[in-house]
């Protein structure tokens, strides 16, 4: 019977497990995301989390600091300092101890490692390829989208061609719910090498613990520099230490010594120590009982603090599950306070699918003095319009951007061609069509609060995303995907045929 228990409570989940997993639901809060097929877009969105957890993720309700800091270079000194700002907090404060208990991707590689493989034990060679990730995040993190930033074309590099969260987390989570199969006609050559990628990274973690944690990832990295000087993390006592080294052979990444770049404070190093040297800093010493205080007041006394931590925390999990709940934004008619009154003396309803009305929108302008005091009404009458919502951080949206400028030139007396720029990083608008668009015939706006216009007309959370107008403000197409000059020039000489 002992050893049936024994074999029970090892398959019980440690502390460090059960920590990983509350911090994986909490940074992904927004389960009706999952349900919906959608990215929530709530005010959480614009505060960065500690750990690597994508942004498109449909549970995610913050943003993830590797895409932010990327971001960051193409959207203005105020945006880099702030996102500078976060990540030294969260650097000085906890180091790579946020890798070893609160980053929800470690999480997952470690799960995958539990599976019962053969393993890669960790060598010089290991340890040599540790070194890449800084190769990463000097690369693919600052100088591409730095030299990116010059050209006012924003490009998070490691998010677009590396990152397996933003893939599993974000493509996969939203192409596997069947509201979007719509999403599929985006796919192409970059989604198959992510996936590609995505595959190598699972089928290495069950072989190799944390591969793309101790390897691949620059946020690793960057909390690396402050392992020495965080306010939590492990220390060793000096005086106390043998060097013995068998805390250096008992952990499973490729530190040298306890406490370096390479260590995520996981904790085995404090329970292997055969002398006690090493311990947690930043944790206050429990204070000693005195010697007749009985041994079950101190069991009582610890599992009141534990019982009152688990309540703590379990009542902040509810409010922020309760809260990205209930924050939905602007719905659909919420835009236009007249859309009701028009649509009782029409026998065609409004809405944001093909065939239905469209909602007119009062959005501020934008042009390359910055975003105007002139609201424009984004459909005209008598006229096709072309809605395309998109952002100067979207490559694709930038890539398109052409055609529609081609359109609004070539059928200016029949189209008009609104672009209406999301509010995520509305600053950096002004700038891109001063320098690429400043006569351009199309008209130029920026998305409300929320992203409410975008929202009201059916986006789901990615860019770009187009909706094509008749002369009669009913909806004729909508493209959630890139568009080529062909494909927008098709529908909009049907419309002028009918």
């Amino acid at each position: 019977m002992k050893k049936v228990f024994t074999k029970l409570k090892s398959l019980l989940p440690t502390k460090r497990k059960l920590i990983q997993l509350y911090f994986a639901l909490l940074f992904n809060a927004n389960a009706k995301g999952f349900g919906e097929g959608t990215i929530f877009r709530g005010s959480t969105k614009s505060l960065c989390i500690p750990g690597l957890n994508c942004y498109s993720c449909p549970g995610a309700i913050g943003a993830c600091p590797l895409g932010s800091l990327q971001g960051s270079f193409s959207a203005g000194k105020s945006t880099v300092f702030y996102v500078f700002g976060i990540l030294m907090l969260f650097g000085l404060a906890l180091g790579r101890t946020i890798c070893g208990w609160l980053c929800p991707f470690g999480l997952i590689q470690e799960l995958l490692f539990k599976i019962k493989t053969p393993k890669v034990k960790k060598s010089p060679v290991t340890r040599l390829l540790s070194y890449l990730k800084y190769v990463i995040l000097a690369f693919f993190v600052f100088l591409v989208p730095i030299l990116y930033a010059f050209k006012d074309t924003p490009l998070p590099a490691f998010c677009k061609y590396i990152c397996p969260a933003g893939t599993l987390e974000g493509g996969i989570s939203l192409l596997s719910n069947k509201l979007n199969e719509s999403y599929f006609a985006m796919l192409g050559p970059l989604f198959t090498w992510k996936f590609l990628l995505l595959v190598s990274f699972v089928v290495g973690c069950v072989f190799v613990f944390r591969l793309f944690c101790r390897f691949f990832c620059p946020l690793g990295a960057l909390y690396g520099f402050f392992n020495r000087i965080s306010f939590v993390g492990v220390k060793v006592d000096a005086p106390k230490c043998t060097n013995c080294d068998l805390c250096v052979h008992k952990c499973k990444m490729d530190i040298k010594k306890v406490g370096d770049a390479e260590c995520i404070s996981c904790g085995e190093c404090v329970d292997v120590c055969p002398t006690g040297a090493i311990s947690w800093k930043g944790v206050p010493k429990k204070k000693s009982l005195p010697e007749d205080a009985a041994a079950g007041d101190k069991k009582k006394a610890k599992f009141i603090t534990r019982c009152v931590s688990a309540v703590l925390m379990i009542a902040l999990l509810a409010g922020v599950f309760v809260y990205a709940w209930n924050d939905t934004g602007d719905q659909p008619g919420d835009v236009s306070s007249e859309a009701g009154s028009e649509e009782s003396s029409s026998s065609i309803p409004y809405g944001n699918q093909v065939g239905e009305l469209c909602y007119q929108g009062e959005l501020f302008a934008v042009d390359g003095n910055g975003v105007s005091e002139t609201a424009i009404d984004v459909i005209e009458e008598g006229k096709i319009t072309v809605i395309n919502f998109w952002g100067t951080w979207c490559t694709p949206c930038v890539n398109e951007l052409p055609y529609f400028d081609r359109i609004a030139t070539e059928y200016e007396g029949s189209v008009s061609v609104a672009a209406i720029h999301t509010n995520m990083v509305a600053n950096t608008a002004s700038g891109y069509i001063a320098q690429h668009y400043p006569d351009s015939k199309i008209r130029f706006a920026c998305d409300g609060a929320g992203e409410a216009y975008y929202n009201t007309l059916g986006g789901r959370g990615t860019y770009p995303y187009t909706v094509v107008v008749d002369e009669n403000g009913v909806i004729a197409a909508v493209f959630v995907q890139a568009l080529e000059y062909e494909e927008l020039q098709e529908i909009v000489e049907t419309l002028l045929a009918d």
